[in-house]
């Protein structure tokens, strides 16, 4: 991220960062800064559609050194989160049907119609239990 994006107010022991929402969907952006909930007090401001304005304030008093390290993690975290929201994004449809087939599976059936019916739609005979095709021996 440009150096001109990530402004600093040493006095107010501030950081201002300047997104483009383009880059960085709002739900990666709210990811980014709930992480840093702990460490800093951190407030969303600008239109969502054009540029996204977060304030990072310490919650202590921070030098610049580490206003600036603040500034480089909250990048990376910014990163890490708008990668999983892609990730999430295009793997949807397959969590989806691997969620839709378990609910599926785990429905109660109705065991001795179904098997009954499973047997005569088997053209092979591959769901006949191997002591009545075979016999005992």
């Amino acid at each position: 991220m440009p150096k001109n994006n990530i402004k600093t107010q040493k006095a107010k022991n501030q950081l201002t960062i300047l997104l483009n929402p383009k880059l960085y969907p709002l739900e990666a952006i709210y990811s980014a800064c709930y992480v840093f909930i702990d460490r800093a007090y951190l407030f969303l401001d600008g239109d969502p559609k054009k540029e996204v304005k977060v304030f990072i304030k310490g919650k202590g008093n921070l030098t610049p050194k580490k206003l600036e390290a603040l500034a480089g993690e909250f990048e990376n975290e910014l990163l890490n989160c708008a990668l999983r929201a892609a990730i999430a994004k295009n793997t949807k449809k397959v969590r989806e049907t691997i969620v839709e087939r378990a609910l599926f599976s785990a429905l109660p059936h109705e065991e001795a119609s179904q098997d009954e019916e499973q047997i005569e739609d088997d053209p092979l005979g591959i769901a006949v239990p191997w002591e009545e095709k075979y016999g005992k021996k």
